[in-house]
């Protein structure tokens, strides 16, 4: 059901926004010809920011007597949405105040909102998990802009409003300490970015190392997915054995048998398994349709066991194609596989640290227990830099240290 405001819309992802046509002679220094925030997550947080929204919208399209300081970075509230009931134009060719005559800033000055479309472009599209990744920069900017306005120049951003950000996230809006952190290292990331890309001189990132205070950072990124405890990992072989899609079934094997994302499985082609020689492998590498999550995640990924099998298997059912699993190797093909074995997950455990990609978690506590070293570990799983590739030498070597790991996690009793 859709709120009955004007200018309002809902994303596919659920949340609010308000949307809006800017007059031609205020688009110098408001991007793209629109106007959008966030205004919220859900219905109460839309109806309670859209007026403050509405009102910023207004003072920036405002005549030059309007007395506002070009630069200030006056929050103006949370980014882009649109509600299900109303057409995602409604209400744009409204008539507005006549636009300002001035252009408040020089349009070669980059901005928050340009380094955030630059993020988008260069770090997000393509992405292995792009979908979830453009969803989190719209929630991370949202939260910014209560403090931050997205034309404020990357020049004039202070290490005070990142405070007063980070500050909010802890304090007002109650996140996790762990959420916090990812939220900054994004908005960091991207300032970064934007920094460097614009060839702005002399500004100073104030996102980056922002601390957070050493008692709330004790909680770690584990606590959001738990390994499955045996009893799960077996009523999940044996429902899915029997009840599910043979695909899905090979899929669940492969994840469970190698740790690997989830991402990197489903968007396989055939030509990257490679089962002659001594150590059968997957070669992961970057394809169009599916990115890997970093440099690090390019490796060659050791097969042996029930992982082995249902390559095999994967490799008989799906002949014909360029992919080894069809139906999922496209992009964002693997939202809808994990959609599936959720599904399953969730009629064996309620629990919500139980995932998919608990399975990860799993081997890297498999891999811990039977005494395989940390850089080994991290080779296994893609975590490696550039430092282990110098430490470990070619592509087989670094196989052969891989496969020696998966060797001892079969001989700890797996």
């Amino acid at each position: 059901m859709g709120l009955l405001l004007r200018y309002v819309f809902q994303t596919k992802f659920g949340t609010w926004h308000y949307r809006r046509r800017v007059p031609k002679a205020a688009q110098a220094f408001i991007p793209k010809g629109e106007f959008k925030r966030l205004l919220g997550e859900t219905r109460r947080e839309a109806l309670r920011n859209w007026p403050r929204v509405n009102a910023e919208f207004e003072r920036l399209i405002s005549p030059p007597d309007d007395k506002s300081d070009p630069h200030r970075n006056t929050p103006p509230q949370p980014e882009s949405v649109q509600p299900q009931s109303a057409q995602p134009d409604e209400g744009l060719g409204a008539p507005v105040r006549e636009p300002i005559e001035a252009v408040r800033r020089k349009p070669s000055e980059p901005t928050l909102e340009d380094a955030k479309r630059l993020y988008v472009q260069e770090r997000v599209k393509g992405d292995i998990n792009e979908i979830h990744k453009a969803a989190r920069i719209e929630r991370v900017m949202g939260h910014l802009h209560t403090i931050i306005a997205p034309d404020c120049l990357l020049s004039k951003l202070t290490r005070k409003d990142a405070r007063a950000v980070r500050d909010r996230m802890l304090g007002e809006l109650e996140m996790k300490p762990i959420t916090v952190k990812r939220y900054l290292c994004d908005v960091s990331a991207m300032v970064n970015l934007g920094i460097r890309e614009f060839d702005v001189r002399d500004a100073v990132n104030p996102f980056q190392n922002l601390p957070i205070k050493a008692e709330t950072t004790a909680t770690v990124a584990r606590e959001e997915r738990d390994p499955l405890p045996a009893d799960v990992v077996s009523a999940m072989r044996e429902r899915l054995s029997a009840n599910a899609a043979s695909d899905i079934w090979n899929l669940w094997q492969i994840l469970e048998g190698t740790g690997c994302r989830l991402g990197e499985i489903s968007g396989l082609l055939r030509s990257d398994v490679h089962l002659k020689g001594q150590i059968p492998y997957l070669d992961l590498v970057f394809h169009e349709h599916r990115r890997l999550k970093t440099v690090g995640s390019i490796r060659r990924v050791p097969l042996i066991g029930s992982a082995l099998k249902a390559v095999k298997d994967a490799l008989k059912e799906s002949e014909g194609s360029e992919f080894l699993f069809p139906r999922y190797g496209r992009v964002r093909g693997a939202d809808s596989a994990s959609a599936a074995l959720m599904k399953h997950l969730r009629a064996v455990s309620e629990n919500p640290k139980h995932a998919v990609h608990s399975l990860r978690h799993g081997m890297e506590d498999k891999l811990t227990r039977a005494g395989v070293s940390e850089f080994d570990r991290n080779l296994v799983l893609g975590h490696s830099s550039g430092g282990m590739s110098e430490r470990y030498g070619g592509a087989e070597v670094r196989l052969e240290i891989a496969f020696k790991a998966m060797k001892k996690v079969a001989g700890a009793g797996d």
